[in-house]
């Protein structure tokens, strides 16, 4: 008998990658290769995504390259665009989605969503289904759309296949676990090819990825503010000998690193020694660099409290998880970060092995880019804000953003990779008008927008909505936005600031004021393209669009409603929201 074949340890995959390749290749030597066995008419299945930033579409499209290996006929389909009459008449379906915000569906998703939770949703008896929720553990109400999902479809008669899955940021061996199980599931004669074929995508990858980083070269580095509180750099990166290529639209992915005074300041509170201990992707280190390099020291939230309480004596801690209150929770979490709990709730861990057991795996942040690669080839820009405030008596600030703008040394290769984001595209038609709204470092997009249609000569119009706080200092891209509007690439510019007088005004009222001209705009078929802040200006500018339909368009608010569902479908409403 053969000994199982061994994969280097310093092969480009994770553990469970190479342990399932390994044994692959063993069964290929033993078994020989083995074909896609037909088992009668193919299976049809369903995959419906719903997506905000692009990850969700992309693991559908993952799915459905997998499924198209085997006896399956797979069809994939967008929320934004999906037939609701299909549903009751779908025999198997395959949900993948995302959460954003506090806890609403992504907006390509909103339309279904409301549909499907309302008391209009028919009978789903015939239905199988399987939902992947995509979402993060620091929002309180973590991958609740497919939450919604998953419990009214099966309240409504549908079979789950298989329990959902909710992934928390990293989707990689939650997606490949959920798609192995629900395709030897949907066929349980499927052959090896099949059933291991979702495996064999996860290592096809190859070249630099979220994986695998590029280490980058910072060619600039600088405030784009003048004197004044808030910092916001201009953040250029090379990309020269790492094969990645970028749309405008996609967003950088930035491995950064946690601030080595405040690691220190956790170690000296710990009632353990250091040590050594095991890093997220199976290696091992000391805890000082796993702490900089490997585990999320900037946030907390419910599940980690919930696993400091039972290593800690506070009586407090164990009134927030018995009493289990969503507000509660909201505000303890807020302005806290792991140190607050090292240094006011001393819990006891055996050693540094048992303290990083708890915690999660730091993770890549992404920045919407801001340079088009026509403009800009090889490089890659971003606009980054600074974060910092103070908060229960000690100064915050935010990880990857002041890494970026504070901790940079001139030896300091960040990983990066590209994020592709297909739903926030430039129209195919470069005829086609565009309406842009993005204040602050909502900006990035639109920059990088501009640079694309000047390069390309695009002949339609561009009109730019731009705010922050005071136009002496935060007046970003200045003299750019100017020279587009110079040499015509820019049509319009209106700017917003917010504090250069008694009454604030934002973006938003800049678009009611000039609501019959941008009525006029989206009559002639213009693009509606929003980036920034979700909570907040993203929502007022959906209300206050939806008001010009009202007020210009001549449109009931129901009307207006279905106008703005429209321009979703149609891809003409686009946002970019974080």
């Amino acid at each position: 008998m053969l000994s199982p074949i061994k994969i280097p340890d310093d092969a480009p995959f994770s553990p469970e990658q190479r342990q399932w390749l390994s044994e692959f290749l063993s069964k290929m030597l033993t078994q020989g290769p083995v074909a896609a066995q037909e088992s009668g008419p193919a299976v049809p299945v369903t995959v419906l995504f719903g997506s905000q930033t692009g990850t969700a579409e992309g693991l559908a499209k993952k799915l459905v390259k997998t499924l198209k290996k085997g006896n399956f006929e797979p069809d994939i389909q967008d929320m934004a665009t999906y037939d609701r009459e299909r549903l009751p008449k779908e025999k198997n379906l395959l949900i993948i989605t995302s959460t954003y915000g506090d806890g609403e569906p992504p907006d390509t998703a909103l339309e279904l969503h409301t549909w499907i939770m309302s008391d209009e949703l028919p009978g789903l008896e015939g239905l199988k289904f399987s939902v992947l929720a995509l979402g993060d553990s620091s929002y309180p109400d973590f991958c609740q759309c497919g939450i919604d999902f998953d419990t009214r479809l099966a309240a409504k008669g549908a079979t789950r296949l298989c329990a959902r899955v909710d992934v928390d940021i990293d989707a990689d061996i939650p997606y490949a676990e959920w798609s192995k199980t629900v395709i030897s599931l949907l066929a349980p004669a499927a052959s090896l090819v099949e059933l291991n074929g979702v495996a064999m995508d996860e290592i096809e990858e190859v070249g630099y990825s979220k994986k695998n980083p590029f280490p980058s070269i910072v060619l600039k580095n600088y405030n784009l503010n003048g004197p004044g509180e808030k910092q916001t750099n201009q953040v250029e990166i090379s990309l020269a000998g790492s094969e990645l290529a970028y749309e405008v639209g996609d967003a950088l992915g930035v491995y950064p690193q946690n601030p080595a005074s405040v690691v220190d300041e956790i170690i000296a509170g710990l009632p353990c020694n250091a040590g050594m201990v095991p890093t997220p992707d199976g290696k091992e280190c000391g805890l000082r660099e796993a702490l900089i390099h490997h585990y999320d020291i900037g946030n907390i939230n419910k599940s980690l409290i919930e696993k400091w309480q039972k290593r800690s004596g506070s009586p407090f801690l164990r009134s927030l998880v018995q009493a289990d209150d969503k507000k509660e929770w909201e505000n303890f979490c807020w302005g806290r970060d792991l140190i607050d709990l090292v240094l006011n709730y001393p819990a006891d861990f055996s050693d540094g092995e048992d303290f990083v057991s708890i915690l999660k795996k730091l993770q890549p942040r992404l920045y919407s880019i801001a340079s088009s690669p026509k403009a800009h080839p090889g490089e890659v820009h971003l606009c980054v804000g600074i974060v910092r405030y103070d908060s229960h008596g000690r100064k915050r600030s935010g990880i990857c953003s002041t890494f970026l703008g504070d901790r940079l040394t001139a030896d300091c290769k960040p990983g990066v990779y590209v994020h592709h984001n297909a739903a926030f595209r430039l129209p195919s038609n470069g005829a086609t008008p565009l309406i842009m709204v993005g204040p602050g470092t909502g900006i990035a997009p639109f920059r990088a927008f501009l640079e694309e249609r000047k390069a390309v000569a695009a002949t339609g119009k561009n009109w730019l909505f731009f705010g922050n706080p005071y136009q002496k200092s935060d007046y970003l891209y200045q003299a750019e936005l100017e020279a587009f509007l110079a040499d015509g690439t820019l049509t319009r510019l209106d700017l917003a600031w917010s504090r250069d007088q008694k009454e604030k005004i934002y973006v938003q009222d800049l678009m009611l004021k000039e609501g019959a001209e941008l009525w006029k705009w989206l009559a002639d078929g213009a693009a509606f393209y929003v980036c920034g802040d979700a909570s907040r200006m993203a929502k007022d500018v959906d209300a206050v669009l939806h008001k010009i339909a009202e007020d210009h368009g001549k449109l009931s608010t129901e009307e207006a409603a279905a106008y703005v569902v429209q321009l979703k479908k149609d891809k003409r409403y686009l946002r970019d929201v974080y």
